[in-house]
């Protein structure tokens, strides 16, 4: 065995050796970790890959029957082309015999489809916060759709969207939480999202999901055009993820590139424009 003397030439080089030996690992790490980031948004945001929208053979039949229920309103099925229901449906898993919940439910557009859904042995959380006297309409048409026998699954919730009790349901017991186009409205709103979405966690059993769809605002912009009925996904992703939940998976289905995300986002404002912004669809679980 060759003995390297302290401060002789073979000395210096095996240090310089090792030297560049370590930095060469750091800078293997440091590009490892470039690459595992590639895919964050803005605010250090985790990303996952998109997937594409699922082809017809993909949706289950609980899902077609729902979307092509017979009694659902002519308005709720005017708004589908837009919407894509069972793309949604599909992408949360939404099973029969779940107990699920639709946060923010407004009119009832998604509370209805996730009812046929479920079906018969299933159970559907419907919860509106309480609203001031000028958006009362929505909870008007809300109370008048779940009068509809078929219904039945569907328990109503009237409470603030950050009260810690927000959903009735025991702790652990909720397969899906899903809020559909009105997470900005819960800045709108005011709301605590902490507290809200720390509730959501709760009432989800392990692996439970929490599917969150929203109009896209420009990114980076934080919450700057929630006035645009729009949020930041970034914002989102980071808000939920704090809470503890994993973000899963993200499907394109409901993607328009061609948005400059600008307009408002608004029913009352889109116009001939509704169904047209770009939205996306964000697949979060409680490990």
């Amino acid at each position: 065995m060759a003995i390297i003397r302290k401060g002789s030439t073979a000395a210096r080089q095996a240090t310089f050796l090792a030297v560049m030996m370590a930095a060469g690992a750091i800078a293997i790490f440091a590009m490892a970790t470039r690459l595992a980031c590639a895919g964050e948004g803005a605010g250090g945001a985790a990303a996952v890959q998109e997937s594409v929208p699922l082809a017809s053979e993909q949706i289950p039949q609980n899902i077609k029957d729902a979307v092509g229920a017979s009694d659902r309103p002519a308005t709720d099925r005017s708004l589908d082309a837009g919407r894509k229901p069972e793309q949604m449906l599909a992408f949360f898993g939404i099973q029969p015999g779940m107990k699920v919940a639709d946060l923010f439910a407004g009119g009832g557009y998604t509370t209805q489809l996730l009812s046929r859904a479920v079906g018969p042995n299933g159970t559907v959380y419907s919860q509106n916060p309480i609203f001031p006297p000028q958006f009362q309409n929505i909870e008007q048409s809300r109370q008048k759709r779940l009068k509809n026998p078929a219904l039945k699954n569907v328990v109503s919730v009237s409470k603030a969207s950050d009260d810690p009790g927000l959903l009735p349901a025991a702790p652990g017991s909720l397969d899906a939480v899903v809020t559909n186009m009105n997470y900005h409205d819960q800045v709108l709103f005011g709301v605590d999202r902490d507290k809200m979405n720390a509730a959501v966690y709760k009432a989800l059993k392990p692996g439970g999901v929490y599917g969150i769809v929203d109009h896209s605002a420009k990114a980076g912009s934080g919450l700057t055009d929630v006035g645009l009925h729009r949020i930041d996904e970034s914002v989102v992703i980071n808000e939920v993820q704090k809470a503890g939940f994993k973000l899963d998976a993200a499907s394109s289905a409901l993607r328009h590139p061609e948005d400059d995300r600008t307009w408002s986002a608004s029913p009352r404002a889109s116009g001939a424009r509704r169904g047209t912004t770009d939205r996306f669809m964000l697949k979060f679980v409680k490990p």
